[in-house]
């Protein structure tokens, strides 16, 4: 079968913005949705990093539509203004896939650093708050929407140095139940037509690491490729079946 007659899928067509677009997790997210054929907004603190990711999936999936935009995500009104002039410039906002990390730690509970809560609250918590009060009213209008949060198995089962970290991340998954729960009020007796759910990892691996350490495991890690293939894929399953879900690429601690 060839590309011009192949069936189309959930994500032809459809507009995603990706928030924290530059990493190698968000590089390989807009690669993935451009060659499910969605038009691609990505947004990211570094932008020289961003220009590259935007351009690596353009020159990859020639004919995609894969923008960058510089946005404060620490700043609701500036996160709102790029939701809106999203949806208002393609006609619609189909999927928020919130990918904006960090990572702070200690070797013990009682070395822990509360000057490392102060920056985890900001990158883990407040840029969910934004994106998902910014994304709601776009994404509830969308006949197949979806917030996604990626997430860290530590949420579940904190460590004693991680508790900064671990902390913040358990924020962040139990705002995104709550906006889970407002799509399924909004759907009424016919059930959500929009779905927020949590990707659980237990950390992420990509080639520069690998590249880097030859020699070791990364046992449990889940490749940025494999994130991706599971973003795209949770437009596969009825907004029902994945609302205030959370879904493991790691075995549960």
């Amino acid at each position: 079968m060839t590309a011009q007659n192949a069936p189309e899928g959930p994500l032809d067509g459809a507009v995603i913005a990706v928030a924290g677009a530059a990493g190698p997790a968000g590089r390989a997210t807009l690669l993935r949705l451009a060659e499910a054929g969605a038009t691609v907004v990505g947004a990211d603190a570094d932008v020289a990093r961003l220009a590259e990711a935007v351009d690596a999936a353009r020159y990859a999936h020639g004919g995609a539509t894969v923008i960058g935009e510089t946005v404060d995500l620490l700043d609701l009104d500036a996160t709102r203004a790029w939701a809106e002039k999203t949806e208002k410039e393609f006609g619609r906002i189909d999927g928020m896939v919130h990918l904006v990390g960090g990572w702070r730690g200690s070797a013990t509970f009682a070395e822990t650093d509360l000057a490392d809560w102060d920056l985890l609250e900001k990158l883990l918590i407040r840029t969910v708050q934004h994106t998902s009060l910014a994304f709601q009213p776009g994404l509830q209008r969308s006949d197949n929407g979806r917030y996604l949060l990626i997430s860290a198995a530590g949420a579940s089962k904190p460590t004693a140095g991680n508790a900064a970290y671990a902390a913040s991340k358990a924020a962040a998954e139990a705002w995104t139940l709550a906006l889970g729960d407002a799509f399924r009020k909004a759907g009424g007796e016919d059930g959500p037509r929009t779905a927020a759910a949590i990707l659980v990892i237990k950390a992420l691996v990509h080639d520069a690491m690998r590249a880097e350490r030859p020699n070791a495991k990364f046992a449990g890690f889940t490749d940025v490729t494999e994130l991706a293939d599971a973003i795209a894929g949770v437009w596969d399953k009825p907004a029902s079946e994945v609302n205030g879900q959370r879904l493991w690429l790691t075995p549960k601690p």
